[in-house]
């Protein structure tokens, strides 16, 4: 008989292997959890994470690739209609297998494979996380200078006469009282019957 090259023997040859592991994956996806033996499980992971690659892809091949290992057809409508748009983002780690201590029977290691169905957080680039470590690293070198904005701009104030100013004034007011005053009659007043046209000289 062929050894497996892979992992435990499970069941009493290939194809009973093969029927085994299609059968724990029909129940892990019917059940979303299921506990079997620690062995069993690692077994299980890589035939239940292709199998829900094909579930990803979505096309007939791919639903006629996931009738080959599971036989029962609820249960692969279930992994295509449910069960992938759930992980349609996530890239691969669609299972999870937690260690539950020992059987009490015969002490076997039992473990629980289960799927992982929680919203994928996004990963910041390493280019983000490079140019977030040094943004501050530049600011603190570089002294920031406060000014002063428009609100806290300081009141005018009162004009208040200063000596020059003064000064200025007062030389205005005498240069304006020595001139005489030209009384010139306005364009539209008429003129007064003292005052004679002026005649255009002959």
């Amino acid at each position: 008989m062929p050894r497996p090259t892979k992992g435990p023997r499970l069941g009493g040859g290939p194809a009973h292997e093969r029927m085994l592991l299609g059968q724990l994956a029909s129940q892990l996806f019917e059940h979303r959890s299921i506990q079997t033996t620690e062995a069993k499980a690692k077994r299980l992971r890589p035939v239940a994470e292709r199998l829900v690659t094909f579930a990803k892809r979505g096309d007939l091949h791919a639903r006629r690739r996931v009738m080959r290992t599971i036989g029962d057809k609820t249960v692969v409508h279930e992994l295509f209609t449910e069960i992938a748009p759930l992980v349609a983002e996530r890239q691969g780690g669609y299972t999870r297998i937690v260690k539950t201590g020992f059987r009490k029977g015969d002490n076997a290691p039992m473990a629980v494979i289960e799927l992982v169905l929680e919203p994928v957080a996004p990963k910041r680039s390493s280019r983000t996380r490079t140019a977030a470590a040094t943004a501050p690293a530049a600011s603190s070198d570089v002294p920031v200078e406060e000014t002063n904005t428009v609100e806290e701009s300081a009141p005018i104030e009162a004009e208040s006469e200063t000596p020059a100013a003064t000064e200025v004034e007062e030389s205005a007011a005498a240069t304006g009282a020595d001139a005489p005053e030209a009384d010139a009659p306005a364009a539209d007043e008429p003129a007064t019957p003292d005052e004679k046209p002026a005649t255009p000289a002959s």
